[in-house]
């Protein structure tokens, strides 16, 4: 019996962690709420059967009154008829409808009691079905925020287990690199595209020293090639500077 017993146990107990697993919040507290919903509806359906017996019960207890209202008449024209044995029988039949008349009485004002006490059950049901709709939503939002909280944290544990981490920074190293390679090929461009541009600005000071010594020239009379000097004075001047310079040139160097 003990081992079965501990069967039985650990039946269940699975059984409720399944159960328990399988749980959804917001379906469970959506269903409750259908639940009371349709309990509220089968109240209201109760009450109205109750108020009905009501009204049925003392409208049977008016039309008895009146029943004995219309004997009572009958009886006293009998007896101003001189027929008393006829106001007997009237009477008595009176007598019949104001028993009834008692008895639908008696079961109105129980049937009375019961309708007030259906319609306060009645609107406190409908209280707790309000107060059940107000905390379901306060409860499934508790739930969402729970689940996204387990969703974020499994999501972090995964990226952690599978070196998520890790390959981000690796891709941000490369991205690195990959943005100094570009950066530094395009300084090499400038630098490049700069030493071009100093060759040609280079060559225009070639043109223009060239130019000036054309005009220094000009100004100084001296004859292009192919051109005689202005005088032979000038012609002697230069071959004797020519010589003087020469002769420097060969002269001992003094100690």
């Amino acid at each position: 019996m003990a081992i079965v017993q501990r069967f039985w146990t650990v039946v269940k107990s699975n059984l409720n962690h399944l159960i328990g697993k399988a749980e959804d919040p917001e379906k469970m507290l959506n269903q409750m709420l259908l639940d009371m919903q349709e309990q509220l509806i089968n109240a209201k359906k109760q009450v109205a059967v109750a108020i009905a017996d009501e009204k049925r019960l003392l409208k049977q207890h008016e039309d008895e009154r009146i029943k004995a209202k219309e004997w009572e008449d009958k009886a006293m024209m009998a007896v101003r008829a001189g027929k008393d044995d006829l106001a007997k029988q009237a009477l008595d039949r009176k007598a019949e409808h104001d028993k009834l008349a008692s008895g639908f009485e008696t079961q109105w004002q129980t049937q009375k009691q019961a309708v007030e006490q259906l319609k306060v059950a009645l609107t406190g049901l409908n209280n707790k079905i309000e107060d059940a709709k107000r905390k379901k939503n306060l409860l499934i939002a508790r739930a969402r925020r729970a689940e996204a909280q387990r969703t974020i944290t499994d999501t972090m544990s995964g990226m952690a287990k599978t070196s998520a981490i890790d390959t981000i920074e690796r891709m941000e190293q490369k991205i690195d690199q990959m943005e100094a390679e570009a950066q530094a090929t395009t300084e090499m461009a400038r630098e490049i595209e700069t030493d071009e541009l100093s060759a040609q600005f280079e060559k225009l000071n070639v043109v223009h020293t060239d130019v000036a010594l054309e005009a220094l020239k000009e100004k100084m009379g001296v004859k292009k090639a192919g051109e005689t000097n202005a005088s032979d004075k000038e012609a002697a001047e230069l071959k004797k500077l020519e010589a003087e310079l020469q002769a420097h040139a060969h002269a001992p160097q003094k100690r």
